[in-house]
């Protein structure tokens, strides 16, 4: 009778076992996911459409974010979605940012949008192709205030067709 009892047991926590460690598994998983999650924080993520005429080399898109942290690492980004028929491999923007003081940068970027193989970069959905654009991977704001940036195009065409969205992303790392 000891014996019957012993598989008995045994089986019941062989059981157990196998019930419990896929979903300790799947437990570590799903905590890791949110644990990741609650490690950035969005502050800003906005976009702008461009005019179906094409942008404009004298229409900035405007973006203004009140910043409050100046202590924390921000994770920055510029977000473009451009149309399979874009005829470029890259986009030139001038970023302009005006600081709660009134100070103004001008910085010059290139965007890479395709490899040089001319293979798009980003995620493709349909006919656009969406990036995400790291420009600073730990900026922290010096001022407390309210931030305005301008996005220029700077492909010196007067008007550039192709582009359907440009943006910012700002995430507070944690």
């Amino acid at each position: 009778m000891n014996t019957e009892m012993e598989t008995a047991i045994r089986s019941i926590i062989t059981m157990n076992n196998n019930f419990i460690r896929p979903n300790l598994i799947l437990g570590a998983i799903l905590f890791s996911l949110i644990f990741t999650a609650c490690n950035q924080q969005v502050l800003m993520d906005e976009n702008l459409a461009v005019d179906d005429e094409g942008w404009d080399f004298r229409n900035r898109a405007r973006f203004e974010v009140l910043v409050e942290d100046t202590i924390s690492l921000h994770a920055f980004y510029l977000n473009v979605r451009q149309k399979e028929t874009y005829r470029y491999n890259n986009l030139y923007v001038f970023l302009h940012t005006t600081f709660p003081n009134g100070t103004l940068t001008h910085d010059t970027i290139e965007c890479l949008l395709a490899q040089p193989d001319g293979k798009w970069l980003g995620k493709t959905s349909g006919s656009y192709i969406s990036n995400q654009i790291l420009l600073n991977e730990s900026l922290r704001f010096p001022l407390a205030g309210q931030y305005r940036f301008e996005i220029e195009q700077a492909m010196r065409e007067e008007k550039l067709h192709g582009i359907a969205d440009i943006g910012i992303r700002i995430e507070t790392l944690k």
